[in-house]
C-alpha cells in the first residue's frame, strides 16, 4: 500500500507539473499532503512537513542572496566586456554562442560544484543571450546538460556516495569512466550545436526576442531609465566576485552565510543610496521569490516522502519487480532504472537505499559492486532536472525560466545525454552487457 502511495504521488506530482495542470509551487505542497493523508499519516504531517523545510532553510537562504548578488553584478555590468568580446567573436552567430556555452559549462564543472557551475556560466553569458535575443531557456538546457556529464567527477556527490553505498574505491568507478565521461562531452557539444542551430533558425525566422528588464545590457539614459551600471566599480566588483568564490571553494563560512556577506557588501559599494537599493530589490524581488519559495515547498514533498517512508518502501519494492530473466542484464537494469529514479528521488535515497540491494543481486551473476557502480551513475543528467535538486532552483531563478518550461525543454536532451552516457560503457566494457550464473539468485 504505502509502495502504491508513493509511486502514484509521484506520478501525479510530475503528472500535474508536465501538463501545466498546476503550478510547481502548489502542486510540491498539496499533492504531498493530499497522498499523506490518504496513507493515515495525517496526525504526524506537520513534524515531517517542518522538518523537510527546516532541511532545506540553509539551501533557500543561499540561493536567495546568490540571485541577489549576481543581479547586482549583471546590473552594474560586471560582465559588460566579456560579453563585449563575446559579441565581436561570435560575430552575431547563435551557433556559437550555445556552443560556447557548453564550452565554459564543461570547464567550470570541474570543480564538481553544480550551483558554481550555474552562477558562474549564466551570469556570464545571460547578458549575451539577451542581446542577441536568443532563449534562456537555451541557456538553461545546455548549462545542464554539460553539469550532468560532469557530475559524475569523484568529488561530486553521486560517485562519492556509490563508492560509499558500496564499499569501493570511488577511483575504481571513476577512472574506467572516462571514456565516456569524454564521449558525453563530445555530445553535449554536439547536442549545442543542434540547439544553436534551431535557435538561428527560429531567430531568422520570428526575429530576436526582445528583453526589457533590468538584467539586460542597456544603454545610458535610455527612455529616461537610470543607469544601474559602475564601471568605475569594474575591477572592485571582479576582484569581490573572484573573492567569494575562492571561499566558497575553500568552504572558509557556509554558503548561505557567504552570499549573505557577498551580496550585503556588493550592494553598499555598488548602490549605497537606500533608495538605491530598495529599487534594485524590489527590480528583483520576483526572480527571488520564485526560487525561495520552490524551495520551502520542496522541503514539504521530501519531508512527507521521507517521514512516511514512502522512500523506503519504493527501495524495497524496485528489486522484486524485476523480472528473473533480466538477472543476468543487472548492470543495463541498474544504468536505465538510474534515470527515472534519481529523478523522482533524492540521490541518497537511490545510492543508499536501492543500489546496495542491485549489487547483492548482480553479485549472483558475476557483475561486480564497481560495475553495478558505475551503472548507477548513468542517471544523472536527467537527475538534476528533478524537483528535489536545489540548484536546479537556482538554474531556472538566474536564467529567468518556468521551472517547468526548462524540464519540458531540457527532458529529451537529458535522457539522449544519459543513454550516450550508458552506450559508451558498454561499448568500452566497464559496464558488462551481461553476466553470468555464479551463485544461487538472491531470494526476492
Amino acid at each position: 500500500m504505502l509502495t502504491l502511495l508513493a509511486f502514484g504521488m509521484v506520478i501525479v506530482f510530475m503528472t500535474l507539473i508536465m501538463t501545466r495542470k498546476m503550478a510547481p509551487l502548489t502542486a510540491l505542497i498539496l499533492v504531498p499532503i493530499v497522498f499523506g493523508v490518504l496513507g493515515g499519516f495525517g496526525a504526524g504531517l506537520g513534524a515531517m512537513m517542518l522538518a523537510g523545510v527546516i532541511k532545506l532553510a540553509p539551501t533557500g537562504i543561499m540561493l536567495t542572496f546568490a540571485i541577489l548578488y549576481f543581479a547586482i553584478m549583471i546590473d552594474a555590468g560586471l560582465f559588460e566586456p566579456v560579453v563585449t568580446t563575446l559579441v565581436r567573436l561570435v560575430d552575431g552567430n547563435p551557433v556559437k554562442v550555445v556552443v560556447g556555452t557548453a564550452v565554459l559549462a564543461l570547464v567550470v564543472s570541474l570543480d564538481g560544484d553544480g550551483s558554481t557551475t550555474y552562477m558562474i556560466t549564466v551570469a556570464a553569458m545571460l547578458p549575451l543571450y539577451r542581446k542577441l535575443g536568443i532563449r534562456p531557456l537555451v541557456l538553461a538546457c545546455v548549462t545542464m546538460l554539460a553539469g550532468g556529464v560532469m557530475n559524475i567527477l569523484p568529488w561530486g556527490g553521486p560517485t562519492a556516495r556509490a563508492a560509499a553505498a558500496l564499499a569501493v574505491d570511488a577511483g575504481d568507478l571513476f577512472v574506467p569512466m572516462i571514456p565516456a565521461m569524454i564521449v558525453g562531452a563530445a555530445w553535449v557539444l554536439y547536442a549545442a550545436y543542434r540547439i544553436g542551430v534551431n535557435e538561428r533558425v527560429r531567430i531568422a525566422t520570428v526575429g530576436a526576442a526582445i528583453f526589457t528588464d533590468s538584467t539586460a545590457l542597456t544603454d545610458s539614459g535610455n527612455d529616461g531609465v537610470a543607469d544601474t551600471r559602475r564601471p568605475h566599480l569594474l575591477w572592485l566588483n571582479a576582484a569581490l566576485t573572484l573573492l567569494l568564490m575562492v571561499a566558497l571553494v575553500m568552504a572558509l563560512l557556509p554558503l548561505p552565510i557567504l552570499f549573505m556577506i557577498g551580496f550585503a557588501i556588493a550592494i553598499m559599494i555598488n548602490y549605497p543610496s537606500v533608495a538605491e537599493q530598495k529599487q534594485l530589490l524590489a527590480t528583483h524581488a520576483a526572480n527571488v521569490m520564485a526560487v525561495a519559495s520552490l524551495i520551502f515547498a520542496a522541503g514539504i514533498f521530501t519531508g512527507i516522502l521521507s517521514g512516511t517512508k514512502m522512500i523506503d518502501a519504493m527501495a524495497d519494492s524496485v528489486v522484486h519487480v524485476i523480472p528473473t530473466a533480466l538477472g543476468p542484464y543487472l548492470s543495463i537494469v541498474t544504468g536505465v532504472l538510474s534515470i527515472p529514479f534519481t529523478f523522482f528521488i533524492s540521490n541518497d535515497a537511490f545510492y543508499y537505499g536501492i543500489l546496495p540491494i542491485l549489487a547483492k543481486a548482480g553479485q549472483a551473476y558475476g557483475i561486480s559492486a564497481a560495475e553495478m557502480g558505475r551503472a548507477s551513475l548513468i542517471g544523472q543528467p536527467v537527475h538534476l532536472l528533478s524537483p528535489l535538486v536545489p540548484s536546479t532552483y537556482l538554474l531556472v531563478g538566474l536564467a529567468g525560466v518556468d521551472f517547468d518550461a526548462h524540464q519540458r525543454f531540457t527532458i529529451k536532451w537529458a535522457c539522449l545525454t544519459a543513454l550516450v552516457l550508458l552506450g559508451t560503457g558498454l561499448v568500452t566494457t566497464v559496464i558488462p552487457v551481461m553476466g553470468h550464473l555464479v551463485a544461487q539468485p538472491l531470494p526476492r
